[in-house]
């Protein structure tokens, strides 16, 4: 039985599609809730877009753990 993601916080749905990675249904409902006013890159699909988008995924990472310091 699928639990309802309606009543899941962000945080339990998180989790759920990270260990269910193959429930689309789980998915949508969380990028549904993501941040409307969140930043949003566009980066062209070529070699140099995709350099950029893993520029900024580094630099996400790198500040998501110099935080859990």
């Amino acid at each position: 039985m699928k639990p309802n993601f309606e009543t899941m916080n962000k945080t339990q749905l998180r989790a759920y599609v990270l260990e269910n990675r193959e429930d689309h249904e789980a998915l949508r409902a969380l990028m549904s809730r993501r941040d409307p006013n969140g930043v949003q890159y566009n980066f062209p699909n070529t070699e140099e877009g995709r350099e950029q988008t893993k520029a900024v995924i580094k630099r996400k990472i790198e500040s998501n753990l110099d935080n859990l310091s």
